[in-house]
């Protein structure tokens, strides 16, 4: 498949396979882009903004409306696409469609909603007599740089605000799992003016790194490892970025919490798209007096997944994205097993699937809960009270989300109020998000949030108009 470029169907004497990690097939080749192209994608963007600048707002969130149909008409064959170049169950696939699709529609629907305000100057010393008001402008050129374990709607929750708002794009889909992002910036192109949206495709270390450090280039939106992230931080220079950088989401299980529901917030939130989710449970912080009737619950609950094809309806836990993703995930459970942990059910790998897996006696200088561990794992972590499940959540480089079961809203409020994370629900595990919502975590998760009505705000700059009437 080739990019997209001003309008173009652009290829490279470079090529790379894309390739479903189910069955090792090729899927289709990927063109990899040098730094000529690169330059040639910013400048289409760049020669694209007063076209889109002079659209208005009332036809530019029609177009979003236009390309939410066309993506419903295509469900099924987005969704295909997702589970053959990532491994995911088809019907989580089809849910990332869904998703999708309201991502847009509340795209198109800020659209109409970029507000200024009236700003009284007359409460400063000699204001007066004045009016004055502020507009919010679009920024200009973003570039979008997206991960793998969900290349569309998180393509979608960056370039859709961005258009919003009137700035073109620029969409650096993942190597691993290009097709669904290129294939939907077709359908945006063909509402948009060429060069208002644009794909290119290759590696980091030369399409990423010319895009961070391009003066033509006025914001990039990067989701990824935190290491990649720092590099964008320390090279972008004066342009604007958000960063969203992943997590080592906790999950507190308090000795008053309903047992049942608690569980079923693992298995959706520990095993959803094999554990490959930035606000995944990555730790459950348990007390102590309930740990054993929870892991009971945990490994039955467990043992119901169904492993396998990921386009079979009746499968419920995919492929990692490759057997080197896996792999990493049976070394991080096979130290912790080394240094005393104990695998309650799974911990065996077959090629790309590793079984979902629960691990008890974990602590939290292992390897498998001190740093993200991407992969179906649930490691449970036994506290004696409350103040030692804080105290274990917050012992942690990241803070994206993070959840509490509890019957007593005290104790509900007091991790509300402590836990270091951007986002704590109260009785749902961290694996939840709406795309309304502002989504965005502290610490080494990131800056800046997303969720298109705050994704919007990040990608336009505030201009003050002051009129002297006196």
């Amino acid at each position: 498949m080739d990019m997209l470029i001003g309008g173009k169907h652009i290829s490279s004497d470079d090529l790379e396979d894309v390739i479903n990690p189910y069955n090792g097939e090729v899927i289709d080749t990927i063109p990899i882009a040098h730094i000529q192209t690169v330059k040639l994608a910013i400048a289409e963007a760049n020669n694209a903004k007063d076209e889109l600048s002079e659209m208005s707002a009332f036809k530019i969130s029609n177009k979003l409306f236009n390309v939410v149909n066309k993506l419903k008409e295509k469900r099924e064959e987005f969704a295909k696409i997702l589970s053959l170049e990532i491994g995911k169950p088809i019907n989580e696939s089809l849910v990332e469609v869904d998703r999708s699709i309201e991502t847009l529609k509340l795209a198109a629907e800020e659209a109409k909603r970029i507000y200024g305000e009236s700003v009284p100057l007359d409460a400063g010393l000699n204001g007066k007599g004045f009016f004055a008001f502020t507009q919010r402008l679009p920024l200009g050129v973003v570039a979008a740089i997206t991960p793998f374990n969900y290349p569309l709607n998180l393509t979608i929750h960056k370039i859709a605000p961005a258009i919003a708002c009137k700035n073109t794009t620029i969409i650096k889909p993942p190597t691993e799992a290009p097709l669904a992002v290129m294939k939907f910036a077709e359908l945006l192109n063909e509402e948009f003016p060429d060069g208002v949206v644009n794909t290119v495709t290759g590696y980091g270390s030369e399409v990423g790194d010319y895009l961070v450090t391009s003066q033509d280039v006025n914001k990039i939106s990067f989701t990824g490892s935190v290491t990649t992230g720092l590099m964008i931080s320390q090279k972008a220079g004066m342009k604007r970025v958000t960063l969203e950088l992943g997590g080592n989401d906790p999950m507190i299980v308090l000795n008053d919490a309903d047992i049942d529901k608690a569980v079923k917030g693992v298995i959706n939130g520990a095993f959803l798209n094999a554990g490959q989710v930035c606000m995944g449970v990555k730790r459950i912080i348990i007390e102590d007096s309930i740990a054993c009737e929870f892991c009971e619950k945990l490994v039955s609950e467990t043992e119901k997944l169904v492993m396998g094809n990921p386009l079979d309806p009746k499968t419920t836990l995919g492929t990692l994205i490759s057997k080197k993703a896996a792999i990493q995930v049976e070394e991080a459970v096979n130290n912790a097993v080394d240094m005393g942990a104990k695998v309650l059910t799974g911990g065996t790998r077959d090629g790309s699937f590793y079984e979902a897996t629960v691990i008890d006696n974990v602590t939290p200088e292992m390897d498998l809960v001190s740093n993200e561990t991407f992969g179906p794992i649930a490691p449970i972590i036994r506290v004696k009270n409350l103040d030692e499940a804080i105290e274990v959540a917050n012992d942690t480089d990241y803070g994206l989300q993070a959840g509490v079961f509890t019957s007593d809203y005290a104790s509900a409020m007091r991790c509300a109020n402590e836990i270091e994370a951007g986002t704590v629900f109260v009785n749902k595990q961290s694996t939840f998000r709406t795309d309304n919502m502002p989504f965005g975590g502290f610490k080494n998760s990131g800056v800046g949030k997303e969720g298109i009505k705050y994704a919007v705000e990040e990608m336009t700059k505030i201009k003050l108009i002051g009129l002297n009437l006196r």
